[in-house]
Parts: structure tokens; sequence; C-alpha cells
């Protein structure tokens, strides 16, 4: 859970920008995003295998960048 305490002086919005920085660091908005509808386990397993392939294509391309620029 995101916690900020309120410095003493500190304006409102000072203090809410804080929050919602700790809010999006903790993955609290993203969890609620995932959470919002039923995913089934299949389905599940389907989106974690299109994000592994695309997290190895990223790689490889940034591998191919740095040995074209060496």
């Amino acid at each position: 859970m995101a916690e900020v305490r309120v410095k003493e002086g500190e304006s409102f919005e000072r203090a809410m920008k804080r929050f919602r920085r700790a809010v999006d660091r903790a993955g609290i908005r993203k969890e609620c995003r995932r959470r919002m509808f039923y995913v089934k386990p299949s389905e599940q397993r389907r989106i974690k295998r299109r994000q592994a392939e695309r997290r190895r294509r990223k790689a490889l391309r940034r591998q191919r960048l740095r040995e074209a620029g060496n």
C-alpha cells in the first residue's frame, strides 16, 4: 500500500504528486487494470508467451544494433 505523509508546509498538490508517484512505483494502477476483467488461465499463458516473444525480439534487435555499431 502506498503511503505519503504530508510534510510541514507542503502544498496539497505537491503531496498528491508524491502520492501518485508512489502508487505508480508500487504498481497499484497496473494491478487494478489487470484485475478489471477475468482472464482465463489459458489466455494468461498466451499473453505471457506473446510478451516473452516480444521481449526476446527486442533484445535481439538491441544486440544487432550494438554489433553493427562496433
